[in-house]
């Protein structure tokens, strides 16, 4: 890999900046972040404080005016993805957008767009890609060990029955452009699909709440089935009533094994529980959460424990950007393909409004 460093300049420096980006990025000997954008720093809250010898700015409009800038993450709410992406390339900048990218497949157009005419890499983060659980269930059907693959379920329910307080300040409990649960999570498990899959040829959705007590609108639940050719179907849901002890995340059926998988991938755990990337033992799952193959012997079903696969971690979003800045790979979620997935998104939306199922 080339040498050169680049610097990254983060737009925003909360929940998202804190935990899912700057910790991976600083893996990453050939990334340095350089500058973050933080409105309001607070004594307790200080991005110049916890990371010594950054440039603290406080518009991103100041901040890509600065030559030394190389990279901007942007890791706001959605609704506000469209203009800072925008400004950022129009600056020169690369770019990495937090998912959901944009609130619309027009807008996500339009970006990619401005990124080819001014020559510069666009990415989005959809770092699940690296969940460990889906690695795993990656290397079962890329080895055959499932036979062809007729059924694919990718579930994150979780059971919060009751409304988020209303003082919630987190953007994925309100109403905005780009939110409720299809943009938020929809966008990692319809991405997955895709990346592993390909597109689909039609869509059916339905999107909604699950919640008795629901006053904002705020829609928190969606089932979408993807057709494929062939009878291959694929259900990407997620739910907030669901009273399990174990969580379902993977159900996988071809003709030769099925592969069952319970719990969310563990990095996101780790992480809130205040364990580094660098920390020994980060994103491995204990063995008790390991999923189960069950392949057909002599015509019968005989079931076996898979270990989870070594995790690549989260990093490797970012060793892959890193290569990809240096000339020497491609983007590890590059634009295009998030828009791909935001169109899905909308596909599913029409579906779920008209009652139809509809062609992508």
């Amino acid at each position: 890999m080339s040498s050169k460093t680049f610097n990254i300049g983060v737009v925003g420096y909360g929940f998202s900046a804190k935990t899912f980006h700057i910790p991976f990025i600083q893996e990453v000997p050939e990334l340095k972040i350089y500058a973050v954008v933080q409105r309001t720093p607070k004594p307790d809250d200080d991005a110049e404080k916890d990371h010594p010898g950054i440039k603290s700015y406080r518009t991103s409009e100041e901040m890509v005016k600065d030559a030394g800038v190389d990279v901007v993450v942007v890791t706001t709410a959605p609704d506000s993805h469209f203009e800072l992406v925008k400004l950022a390339l129009e600056s020169g900048k690369h770019v990495v957008c937090e998912k959901p990218f944009t609130p619309t497949s027009k807008e996500a157009e339009e970006l990619n767009a401005i990124a080819e005419k001014n020559g510069k890499l666009l990415a989005v983060y959809q770092n699940r890609r690296w969940d460990a659980d889906f690695q795993t269930l990656s290397k079962l059907y890329k080895n055959g060990s499932l036979g062809r693959v007729v059924e694919f379920e990718s579930h994150f329910d979780r059971h919060r029955p009751q409304e988020p307080s209303s003082s919630a300040s987190n953007w994925k409990n309100k109403v905005i452009p780009g939110g409720s649960a299809i943009y938020d999570l929809g966008a990692h498990l319809l991405d997955q699909v895709v990346y592993l899959l390909g597109l689909p040829k039609r869509v059916t959705g339905f999107i909604g709440s699950q919640r008795e007590v629901n006053t904002s609108g705020y829609e928190d639940s969606f089932t979408v089935l993807l057709h494929y050719g062939g009878g291959v179907m694929v259900t990407a849901k997620a739910g907030v009533v669901s009273p399990e002890e174990e969580q379902l995340r993977f159900w996988v059926r071809g003709e030769k094994g099925s592969f069952k998988k319970f719990h969310l991938d563990i990095q996101e755990d780790h992480l809130k529980a205040g364990i580094k990337p660098w920390d020994s033992g980060y994103g491995r799952e204990p063995s008790e959460r390991y999923g189960t193959l069950t392949a057909i012997q002599n015509g019968t079903p005989v079931k076996e424990i898979v270990p989870t696969v070594e995790p690549p971690t989260w990093t490797e979003y970012y060793r892959k950007l890193a290569r990809a800045l240096a000339g020497e790979g491609a983007l590890p979620a590059s634009g295009v393909e998030a828009g791909q997935v935001i169109r899905l998104i909308e596909l599913a939306q029409e579906s779920s409004k008209v009652g139809k199922t509809v062609d992508v």
